[in-house]
């Protein structure tokens, strides 16, 4: 679908450098573990959305920022080299963000974030690119940033408003913030923490549906991993169903998800389409290991080679 000349997809969040270590099984408090080598890779969830929406084949900026060390460098060059725009990626003293990922063998893992330049994202950063989060069909954002860019961003975009809450704040989202969001895109622990019961009660699609019903946004799409998505809207529910597939890592199937979610609405599907789209997507980012490393191109989702 051609889209004209204008920038398709405006992500406004974070860069990270992961440092991804594989592990028999994932620690209990308390529990040391033996894992292997350190892996280092580009990551942050900001930077993941826009490489999986890039690399699907439509026009992507960014806007965030990183350190002015060399790890930074070479995260802004990583982008670029995506097909990313990073000319509104600011740099500011001290090293960019850093992720500790460890990764079990049932390709299950807990992530730890030390978030760096992204603290340093404010309001005046992005109001600075207003101009361009005005005119994007879509506008992508996480929480891996502080909440005024974040909000700033959504009152900026005249499009669609896409919020990925991860990681939920400890005081939920504001309450200013809720009428600005479009679609929400949450998975079962962030719906569970956002309405204020156990990770343990988000168990099946009927209880993912009643508490997405309950949350004060029109549009809900909830990423329940290897069960696909739960999309609510108009007072709806419809379950998509995921593909099997051998995962290896889930890191960045989350990521893939909402970046691809994001090319879908951009190119005018309906929400349950794009949601379908993106499950499609993010079933095959799970075949190797690294957030990044097997997100497809267009050509892949389409089967070919």
């Amino acid at each position: 679908m051609d889209l004209g000349t204008g920038t398709d997809i405006v992500v406004v969040g974070s860069v990270n450098l992961d440092q991804v270590i594989e592990v028999g099984t994932l620690p209990v408090p308390g529990e040391t573990v033996q894992g292997g080598p350190i892996i280092r890779l580009g990551g942050g969830k900001g930077a993941n959305q826009a490489v999986a929406a890039a690399r699907l084949g439509r026009s992507v900026a960014f806007v965030g920022a990183v350190g002015t060390d060399a790890d930074s460098a070479e995260l802004r060059r990583e982008l670029a080299a995506e097909g990313v725009d990073v000319s509104r990626l600011a740099a500011v003293d001290g090293p960019p963000g850093h992720a500790v990922v460890l990764v079990d063998r049932q390709a299950e893992n807990c992530v730890v974030v030390s978030p760096g330049a992204n603290s340093a994202l404010d309001a005046g950063s992005v109001r600075a690119a207003g101009a361009l989060l005005e005119s994007a069909p879509v506008v992508l954002a996480q929480l891996e940033i502080p909440m005024p860019p974040v909000l700033a961003a959504a009152r900026l975009a005249r499009g669609t408003f896409v919020l990925n809450p991860a990681p939920v704040p400890a005081a939920g989202l504001p309450t200013e913030l809720w009428p600005l969001v479009d679609v929400l895109v949450p998975n079962r622990t962030e719906l569970a923490r956002l309405c204020g019961v156990p990770d343990s009660a988000v168990r099946d699609a009927a209880e993912v549906a009643r508490l997405a019903a309950g949350l004060p946004c029109p549009r809900v799409v909830v990423t329940l991993g290897a069960d696909g998505a739960l999309v609510r809207e108009n007072g709806r529910c419809e379950l998509v169903a995921a593909p099997a597939v051998r995962a290896v890592d889930t890191t960045g199937a989350g990521d893939t998800f909402c970046g691809a979610l994001a090319v879908g609405l951009a190119e005018g599907l309906a929400l349950v389409e794009a949601a379908r789209f993106a499950v499609r997507a993010a079933a095959l980012s799970v075949e190797r290991t690294g957030a990044r490393t097997a997100m497809p191109t267009r050509a892949r989702l389409a089967g070919e080679r």
